[in-house]
């Protein structure tokens, strides 16, 4: 059991960083509170992890646009998209069980492992679409993925950036920033829900804010500075990881 404010803020650190890298920190910080505060409704520990991850997606978003500035007719549609999704996905989370999900998430993340392998996608950039459709598409692509952040997480920031990727044509230094940001604004809709609701561990969720934020400058600079391939390794190793997770999670408890 975690239970030391050292431990927490140790792995908000490291969740920073993976999450700046490839997505996937909330595979951390998640269970770290469930384990630090086991008798805490499952919505307080996502409302609080929400809070948390969001400041190291800030701090990685800031750092990939200004490395590789993203086409803005795309991204604000994108985000609102996001935004407006992931609030309902957290609404949803009140209401009814996300239970099916779970079962489901180990084969679509095989299904999307097994995609990714089949080509080189990610190591070029040549967007598929003219600039009006584009926004169209990710928009409708990040309202599937905000309804999906809303509602139950993990891996989120991993499906934006397969989207941009496998989709959108991005490699995966340009689909950094979008996917950040699409990320930010999946994670305000449904932070914007829980504190509605009082869903919020605010001590906790500060203190982990400001170490995820600090992992999260770290993490950016090292996908800027080792590239595509480098990305591409750390995507599919992440999406390996959120399988067995996933699949044990869902079937060995």
């Amino acid at each position: 059991m975690i239970n030391t404010w050292w431990e927490l803020g140790t792995l908000a650190f490291v969740a920073g960083v993976i999450d700046a890298v490839m997505g996937g920190g909330g595979m951390i910080q998640v269970p770290a509170l469930f384990s630090a505060f086991p008798t805490l409704s499952p919505a307080v520990i996502f409302g609080t992890n929400k809070l948390a991850s969001a400041a190291g997606t800030v701090g990685a978003a800031v750092q990939y646009a200004r490395a590789r500035p993203p086409a803005w007719k795309t991204v604000v549609p994108v985000a609102l998209a996001a935004f407006l999704a992931s609030a309902l996905g957290a609404w949803l989370l009140t209401r009814v069980p996300a239970e099916p999900l779970r079962l489901a998430l180990p084969f679509v993340l095989l299904a999307l492992l097994a995609y990714t392998l089949l080509s080189p996608s990610g190591l070029d950039h040549a967007p598929r679409f003219p600039p009006g459709r584009e926004a169209g598409v990710a928009a409708a692509g990040a309202a599937a993925v905000g309804l999906y952040d809303g509602f139950f997480g993990p891996g989120a920031g991993a499906f934006y950036k397969a989207y941009f990727v496998r989709v959108l044509g991005f490699d995966f230094l340009n689909s950094a920033a979008p996917a950040k940001i699409a990320n930010l604004a999946s994670n305000a809709g449904a932070i914007l829900v829980f504190l509605v609701t009082g869903m919020v561990l605010w001590p906790v969720a500060l203190g982990m804010a400001l170490a995820n934020f600090l992992g999260g400058q770290l993490g950016s600079r090292i996908a800027l500075r080792y590239g595509n391939r480098f990305l591409r390794r750390a995507f599919l190793a992440l999406v390996i990881v959120l399988i067995a997770r996933s699949f044990r999670d869902a079937y060995l408890r």
